[in-house]
């Protein structure tokens, strides 16, 4: 405590020169980014024009129409390879082997015995009564 009554107060060339150090500091780190596009998670709402207005007919432009449209794509069809590690499961759909309905090692058809086929008749009768 007694260290900051006796502290003496900061002239004006020393307020400056650690602004001036803070300002360089920021700069150093600083990316000016001017990429910007259409966020695909938000719903573009578009009203519609006044009555008394007449309508203009303008050019669309090819490159916003070409983002809105690679922003609704889905990740698979965007990227090369999953960006996150969520993306990383199910990235892969495609079956790893052929389905073959003949094989039964791979395939098992739903069977039916003596009980499955009571309780079958069972609910058929609650349905219709």
């Amino acid at each position: 405590m007694t260290e900051s009554k006796n502290r003496e107060p900061v002239d004006m060339i020393q307020q400056n020169a650690l602004h001036l150090e803070t300002v360089m500091k920021e700069q150093r780190t600083q990316k000016l980014y001017t990429g910007f596009h259409i966020n695909p998670a938000k719903k573009l709402h578009i009203f519609t024009d006044k009555p008394n207005i007449i309508p203009r007919k303008e050019e669309e432009d090819p490159a916003v129409l070409q983002a809105i449209q690679r922003a609704r794509l889905e990740p698979v069809k965007k990227y090369f390879h999953p960006l996150t590690e969520a993306q990383e499961i199910g990235w892969i759909s495609t079956p790893l082997l052929a389905s073959d309905r003949s094989d039964r090692r791979l395939h098992f058809p739903r069977q039916n015995t003596d009980i499955t086929k009571y309780m079958e008749a069972v609910w058929r009768s609650k349905k219709q009564g």
